[in-house]
């Protein structure tokens, strides 16, 4: 089957009247929801931390009247919610709370998030806009490759595509042999997962029998970690079908908080749902459309949790205008670091979306990658272990001089400073069935 084939519209499109709405509708339904949801955190939250907020900022929940009202509130963090773990950032009692899902952080408590009925309903129309957005309908076979679980990802696509009416095979994480059987055999149209766990399917494919660009395969929602333009033309060339960007995180609902359209041109954030600024991360000064900063969100439906003002720590700016295709909810430029995924080598910040760029510049190498941080005579050190690429060497070892300094180069043109490449052999680099784990800090203060 072609790539053209496989990019095709299905025939039966369903379509969500909301990303279409005209913008005095969208104020005034955003309006009436943050007034709403304001009074809900004021007055319900068991730990009393955002009334204690607002009070200390002088504002009570009456004297939001206006969207430009929403800067005079205090902002929320991650750390409200692991410090009054579990549950004192819930506003509803736990008889209307129906389901508890939490974060996949490393360290620490994990985040709790709680979901009334309704939160549910929101999240699974949230993500069917989305999938309807991709060019998705009910004659679709989506294979959901997320985890499932305390997770938000798998339940999450799963919920929406049930929803969407499409046909829907909980695969799951892992079992990479399996994923491909199914994918294969079942006649999967689209797939959900980690954009680095859908590149390792696609790279062991050949060893199980299948060649994924004659599957009737066609789309792929991939999240849940930064990843470049570079790897979407990896992914694109290499299989055949269309890789399309989705944006979601615990404390907010989950995945399906913002996605891309077919026109790939910023992901369609579900504004009704969930409100957006972009503020400036050290001044906290709220910036115009197109100007780069961290996303702050605003839930305007949740119940269980109606968080106010979360900083994301996620960097990325409100596109002007609107979207070719139409829809008049507005959008934000792919996520591609994070104010605290940072590393700071030398004096220098650099994000791992950085060296995965300068990598994808290089013929002869796969998309898989680590970086390696050390400290040797008090002065940091990068290494950077990425993969060659099948086939990729002829037999004069010159080769591999030349791929090594054409990643240096590239690396260094991007973030101006010199690293250590390290060329390992192809599929040699530790696979991950999750997020992928971009970067090893060996460094000791």
């Amino acid at each position: 089957m072609s790539s053209q084939e496989k990019r095709r519209d299905p025939p039966f499109q369903a379509t969500s009247a909301m990303d279409f709405l005209p913008g005095p509708q969208m104020r005034e339904l955003q309006i009436a929801r943050l007034r709403k949801a304001v009074d809900a955190a004021y007055h319900g939250q068991r730990c009393g931390l955002m009334k204690q907020r607002m009070d200390a900022a002088g504002v009570k929940p009456d004297d939001v009247r206006t969207l430009d009202d929403i800067r005079r509130l205090p902002f929320s963090t991650k750390a409200d919610l692991r410090d009054t773990y579990p549950y004192g950032m819930f506003c509803r009692p736990d008889e209307e709370v129906v389901r508890i899902h939490a974060s996949s952080g490393t360290t620490g408590k994990p985040i709790v998030a709680g979901y009334t009925r309704n939160d549910l309903d929101v999240w699974a129309d949230s993500m069917r806009r989305g999938m309807i957005g991709c060019g998705l309908s009910h004659r679709d076979i989506i294979q959901v490759s997320y985890g499932y679980g305390l997770f938000t990802g798998g339940l999450g696509a799963h919920c929406g595509a049930e929803a969407l009416g499409a046909m829907v095979i909980p695969t799951s994480a892992g079992n990479t042999e399996r994923q491909v059987m199914i994918l294969h055999d079942l006649g999967s149209t689209a797939i959900c997962c980690t954009p680095s766990y859908f590149a390792h399917i696609a790279e062991k494919a050949p060893e199980f029998g299948v060649d994924i660009r004659k599957t009737r395969l066609r789309i792929g929602i991939f999240g849940a970690e930064p990843w470049s333009d570079g790897l979407r033309r990896h992914i694109e060339e290499t299989t055949g079908i269309q890789a399309q960007d989705i944006y979601g995180l615990t404390e907010i609902i989950g995945p399906g908080v913002a996605i891309e359209c077919l026109r790939q041109d910023g992901l369609h954030i579900f504004e009704d749902y969930f409100y957006p600024e972009i503020i400036d991360p050290d001044t906290e000064e709220v910036l115009p459309d197109g100007e780069e900063g961290e996303l702050v969100i605003t839930t305007l439906a949740k119940e269980a949790i109606p968080m106010i003002r979360y900083r994301t720590r996620d960097i990325t700016a409100i596109i002007p205008g609107r979207c070719a295709c139409g829809r008049t909810v507005r959008r934000i430029r792919r996520i591609g670091r994070r104010s605290d995924d940072m590393m700071i080598i030398r004096g220098v910040n650099v994000f791992p979306s950085q060296i995965e760029s300068a990598i994808l510049r290089v013929k002869g190498l796969s998309p898989n990658y680590q970086i390696v941080l050390t400290r040797e005579h008090e002065l940091d050190q990068m290494e950077v272990r990425v993969e060659l690429a099948e086939n990729a060497l002829g037999d004069r070892i010159l080769d591999i001089e030349e791929i090594q300094k054409s990643v240096g180069h590239s690396i260094f043109s991007i973030t101006g400073l010199h690293a250590r490449i390290t060329l390992a052999e192809s599929k040699s680099i530790a696979r991950s069935e999750g997020k992928a784990k971009r970067v090893i800090d060996k460094r000791t203060i």
